[in-house]
């Protein structure tokens, strides 16, 4: 199945995330990156994580761009896709967003917060 429809699939899951996104991103505007190849797909039965490659001058970036779906499955899935980020050349693996990710399996994996993040809508 391609990545497409494995996308649409899991539309659900996707457009639950982007609620949490203060409005960055619809749905086809996901759909259109990653046809442009901008974002990888990462299905599975009942989730799905969308990752992004950010080339600094000083470090290849694999960033978490969004996940949803199920916790457990979600946890199963990260060493696969940081393996993958790994072989690739990414030296550093980065997620934004809503605090309760800082709760999860994340926090056993070596993740911990960073960065602060304001805004502001002008």
């Amino acid at each position: 199945m391609t990545d497409l429809k494995q996308l649409d699939r899991l539309r659900h899951h996707v457009e639950a995330a982007l609620e949490y996104s203060g409005g960055t991103h619809h749905f086809d505007d996901v759909i259109e990156m990653v046809k442009q190849n901008k974002l990888q797909v990462w299905p599975a039965v009942n989730s799905v994580v969308l990752t992004e490659i950010i080339v600094y001058p000083r470090l290849k970036n694999l960033h978490y761009f969004l996940a949803g779906g199920d916790l457990d499955e979600l946890s199963r899935m990260r060493p696969l896709i940081e393996s993958w980020g790994k072989s690739i050349g990414c030296t550093r693996v980065s997620l934004a967003g809503r605090r309760g990710w800082v709760k999860t399996f994340l926090k056993d994996e070596g993740y911990s917060p960073q960065w602060t993040v304001l805004a502001k809508s002008l």
